[in-house]
């Protein structure tokens, strides 16, 4: 699949990013994985992101960083698409993608690179290195301390034919406009907000209509179908899914930093596909919360 191929696929339909199985003693769950995303592949998604930042990117080591990514297209050969997460410094990152592309990613979606602070040319070389050690398609991901402007990543897509999308994790509508009104059809837009879906009406007004669903984790057809009533312009549909699921879900994940992951994980776990603990620094949700969540699940009829 060359970049463009890769960049149609991605500008429209759902995305999502699959949680990392972990065992109980915190160790990748090789088996866990794979019946997770033989569940999850058929539903619809247009892609899926292996190792992505609700994957625990951060938390891997790089001796399992390729385990994770190489089951991840084995099991979703011919069903869907597999981008990989990379990140962290820039030879660390180059590294990533090397591996991924070695081991038959499409894409990869580039994580900011943590910590330090850079210039705007310092990242724009960041994640120009990146895009020039591969050949397949890359997503920068625009979060955190990756900040880059309209007019730097327009040079960007000038300089790396393969930098074919941007993910918008800031929320700052005048620079996702500024971008998204200078680069044109150069690139594809995907909203990267966590929860995507309560932001996504306002985004597809924007021309940014993909955005990736991390509740597509516990809740598949829930996520589609939202996606579907934001798609078709469905605001009844979508207002009251946001009022009877999403609102109520954001008061338990806002509780505690990192419950953007922990909450996915224990969702998972109630509709009956346990991917065991967070990792470190990350915490679990408290008994209470799991508990509301899980009424919270019961009440939309569950995983299906």
């Amino acid at each position: 699949m060359n970049p463009q191929e890769l960049k149609a696929i991605l500008s429209s339909g759902l995305l999502s990013f699959p949680v990392t199985d972990f065992d109980q003693q915190g160790d990748f769950s090789r088996a866990g994985y794979i019946k997770r995303l033989e569940w999850l592949a058929p539903y619809g998604a247009s892609a899926l992101f292996a190792a992505g930042g609700t994957g625990e990117f951060f938390s891997l080591t790089p001796q399992e960083y390729p385990d994770v990514i190489k089951t991840a297209v084995d099991t979703c050969a011919g069903q869907v698409p597999i981008l990989a997460g990379v990140g962290g410094p820039t030879r660390q990152a180059i590294a990533y993608a090397q591996e991924a592309e070695r081991l038959g990613a499409k894409g990869l979606l580039l994580l900011p690179h943590y910590l330090t602070e850079a210039s705007q040319e310092g990242v724009a070389r960041h994640v120009e290195e990146v895009c020039k050690s591969v050949n397949i398609g890359v997503v920068v991901y625009n979060r955190n301390v990756c900040r880059l402007t309209a007019p730097l990543l327009e040079q960007l897509a000038e300089r790396c034919p393969n930098l074919i999308g941007y993910k918008d994790g800031l929320g700052d509508i005048e620079l996702m406009v500024s971008i998204r009104r200078r680069l044109g059809e150069r690139l594809t837009y995907l909203g990267g907000l966590p929860t995507a879906e309560v932001y996504a009406a306002a985004y597809r007004a924007l021309g940014v209509p993909v955005y990736s669903s991390a509740v597509f984790n516990f809740v598949p057809k829930l996520a589609m179908d939202f996606y579907a009533a934001v798609a078709r312009g469905d605001d009844e549909t979508v207002g009251k899914v946001i009022d009877d699921f999403f609102l109520p879900y954001l008061d338990i994940r806002n509780r505690c930093k990192g419950y953007a992951v922990s909450i996915v994980k224990a969702g998972a776990k109630i509709v009956g596909y346990d991917a065991g603990p967070v990792r470190a620094p990350l915490t679990d949700l408290r008994p209470d919360e799991y508990e509301m969540l899980a009424a919270l699940i019961q009440k939309q009829g569950g995983a299906l």
